[in-house]
């Protein structure tokens, strides 16, 4: 493709990808497409040059679609699907493995949708099975169509699926047994990986270098990524343009060599080094994994070599745009993926501050350009970052002026080089302990750093003015011919805005209640002007996950935690609150075995705080003669007129015990037992009455929660009904004298029918 092309079919994949997202999992039925797919047939007519444009914007379409196609039909949901799968990957997970698969075929059940289309679904392992990557197994499998928990203000699990192009997601049974088909062919990014895991090096280091030369993030662990997110130095680590042009460039640099030693006379003419330096580039790429950052760098690298080769003499924008629309071609999800934009916006941000400018000279003026480049670049990148991932990490422009020199000219190469000398036991071992040794310095200052300066993830309110202000200053500052006078400006508003909120401080009173989606299990968190309680901490699942751990960032604050009872779907998320925050009281009923000292709750205790009225119902002091779920704390809140009642899991016998205390009307009531035919029952819900009952319930459970007879019985009363596994978590406040509005995080177009 010429390269004075680029941008107009960089444009038309664009426009094919917006289309296809915009149109959703309608496709072709959907009446704009189709207004749209006449309206370039008619172009095409009119200018038969514009064929490529639509070919290619028809291309990335049908590509997204195809990605649409290939998900979960809704009719297999937790129904048993047998597949013939080849391992992607292999990750230990607590006590598990979660494998992502490539699917070569499936069956489903005889009177079940076809599964065929299916293609990478990703599950959890149980047993003693061994799994490697490049293996061929058929396995039975029990899936779900992509989904994720839904609450305010955290990451999209289920959109990460989709842009992950992930089209299942579930467990194996292990009854049927797994059966092996075939043993993982050779592989060179194997033998790599096997090479590292049998040097006389730490773990750590081997993970580092696993990441760093064969794009094996997954290897790194949770405190490595959290350590790299609160420095802003991720981009370091993923196999980038930083090491693909490291690579392309030392390829370059031999080859051109090699060339002038072959033909001393004309060694400048011959055209053969650039293309073996391109070879090398996608080689390694390949090497790597041809995961989206290193497809991007790969494309990026080859259009550089070719832009530098001099044998067309291209605008670097166009450059810029071929290799924007080369990738979102190649993959089409990847323009839903924050690294696309982030690293494409670097990239221009980059040549924009540097065009015109002579090319530094000498020590002193690459030391001035990495620092200028820096400066510039970092106002920008955390406006983007901020918008993307809603956090920014306060030190990332000072430690990336130490990091980026130190991990490009020092870490990387020593990496790299160390895979050039393998072969040679000793010398290549003794290159990677050069490397350890700088990792460890490079280890050690990021830790010193994230002492002092956290990660900050601000305000709401503030992530889009901030963000305002940090483009604003990226700017003025790197665009030519700015009045120095506009340059103070942005500078003041980013240092004052952090301490100004448009909020205004939550009123005495007043009561923001939120039923998370955590899954099958329950948590509520209750916050008022200066009170935080939880009642409840959600599960914890087999694998070890704790849906609590996605809800905050760490060192939050709990005046109070209420545990109902110690089952896993109610205690399960205790781990993740003493590891990660501070709890200043725990309560919960006597008998109870928790990890933690909890006072009781007991019938009749009340208390009142920030003028909202707390009080138990259940259950008696001092009993412990009831089942666990009959032992659970009832809880009732009160804000004037209006209120709240959590009944954990409480059997219908007990409720009839505390009917007669629950103070009338009841405005929301989060029913007991995740709507089990054990609780809510008919004499109970008849004189409670609640204008909204929520279920705390999993999506597709397989209880059924909440039961035919519970929903009935609500509906009888004319309550308005929620459920957080449709619904995703819900929000509302207590206040007197104003009507109690439910938000739910997945609007349902029935949602004003349910009243």
């Amino acid at each position: 493709m010429p390269l004075g092309v680029a941008i107009p079919a960089a444009m038309a994949a664009l426009s094919g990808a917006i289309i296809a997202g915009v149109s959703g999992m309608t496709g072709l039925i959907n009446p704009f497409v189709g207004v749209g797919l006449l309206a370039a047939l008619l172009l095409m007519v009119w200018r038969p040059q514009t064929a490529i444009w639509l070919l290619i914007g028809g291309w990335v379409f049908v590509g997204i679609h195809q990605e649409w196609a290939s998900q979960l039909p809704v009719g297999l949901n937790g129904e048993d699907v047998v597949v013939d799968a080849t391992l992607l990957s292999v990750t230990a997970s607590g006590g598990s493995q979660r494998l992502l698969l490539s699917v070569n075929a499936c069956e489903a059940p005889s009177d079940a949708p076809s599964c065929r289309a299916l293609q990478k679904v990703r599950v959890t392992a149980y047993g003693d099975s061994v799994y490697q990557v490049g293996e061929q197994w058929r396995l039975t499998l029990r899936l779900r169509p992509p989904s994720g928990f839904a609450n305010p203000d955290v990451f999209d699990f289920e959109q990460w699926l989709w842009r992950e192009g992930i089209h299942a997601t579930g467990y194996v049974r292990q009854e049927p047994a797994a059966v092996k088909l075939a043993d993982a062919g050779f592989s060179v990014r194997r033998m790599a990986l096997d090479v590292l895991d049998n040097q006389p090096l730490s773990e750590r280091t081997r993970r580092w270098l696993a990441a760093l030369t064969l794009g094996e993030g997954e290897r790194l662990t949770q405190d490595d990524w959290a350590l790299l997110n609160a420095t802003g130095t991720t981009h370091l680590v993923v196999i980038s343009g930083l090491h693909v042009g490291l690579v392309a460039g030392f390829a370059l640099l031999l080859a051109r060599m090699a060339s002038r030693l072959i033909n001393p006379t004309n060694w400048r003419m011959r055209a053969w080094p650039w293309w073996a330096a391109a070879v090398v580039t996608v080689g390694y790429a390949s090497l790597a994994g041809l995961a989206p950052p290193a497809m991007r760098a790969m494309v990026m690298a080859l259009v550089g070599l070719w832009v530098l080769s001099g044998r067309h003499a291209p605008g670097i924008w166009q450059a810029w745009w071929l290799a924007l629309g080369l990738v979102v071609v190649i993959d089409p999800l990847s323009l839903w993926r924050p690294g696309l934009w982030l690293s494409f916006l670097a990239v221009g941000w980059l040549i924009i501050i540097w065009q015109g400018r002579s090319r530094p000279r000498g020590i002193k003026g690459w030391c001035w350009a990495l620092l200028r480049s820096q400066l510039l670049l970092a106002p920008l990148m955390a406006a983007a970052v901020l918008i993307a991932f809603e956090r920014i990490a306060p030190a990332s422009p000072l430690i990336n002026l130490i990091a980026v020199p130190w991990v490009s000219s020092v870490m990387v190469p020593l990496a790299l080089l160390g895979w050039i000398f393998a072969p040679l036991p000793l010398l290549g071992t003794g290159v990677w302990w050069l490397f350890e040794q700088a990792l460890g310095v490079f280890y050690a200052l990021l830790t010193q750093v994230v002492q002092i300066w956290p990660l900050w993830e601000p305000d709401q309110t503030l992530i889009y003015p901030l963000s305002g202000v940090l483009l604003w200053l990226a700017l003025c500052w790197g665009l030519p011919s700015v009045p120095p006078w506009l340059r103070g400006g942005p500078v003041l508003l980013a240092v004052l805005l952090p301490w100004w909120s448009p909020q205004e401080p939550m009123p005495k009173g007043k009561l923001r209640v939120t039923v998370h989606d955590v899954g099958q299990g329950q948590l509520v968190e209750l916050r008022s002007q200066q009170y935080r309680l939880l009642y409840d901490t959600g599960p914890r699942f087999q694998a070890g996950f704790m849906p609590l751990q996605t809800l905050w960032s760490p060192n939050q604050h709990f005046d109070q935690v209420i545990v109902s009872h110690a089952d896993i779907d109610h205690a399960g998320g205790i781990g993740a609150l003493l590891e990660d925050h501070s709890v200043a009281r725990w309560q919960a009923p006597v008998g109870e075995s928790l990890p933690v000292m909890a006072t009781a709750c007991e019938r009749g205790q009340a208390w009142q705080r920030d003028g909202i009225a707390y009080r138990f119902l259940w259950p008696p002091a001092g009993s412990n003669t009831y089942s666990a779920n009959d032992r659970s704390c009832v809880l009732e809140v009160s804000v004037g007129e209006k209120r709240l009642l959590i009944t954990g899991d409480v059997s219908r016998d007990i409720e009839r015990r505390f009917l007669r205390d629950v103070d009338l009307p009841v405005s929301v009531l989060v029913a007991g037992h995740h709507g089990s035919r054990t609780s809510s029952g008919v004499q109970f819900v008849q004189h409670a009455a609640p204008h909204h009952a929520i279920f705390s319930a999993g999506r597709n459970n397989p209880f059924q929660h909440p039961v035919d007879d519970v929903v009935r019985r609500f509906r009888k009363q004319g309550s308005c009904l929620w459920n957080t596994g449709h619904d995703g978590a819900l929000r509302f406040w207590l206040q007197k004298d104003h009507p109690v509005i439910i938000t739910p995080m997945r609007p349902q177009p029935d949602s004003a029918k349910r009243c």
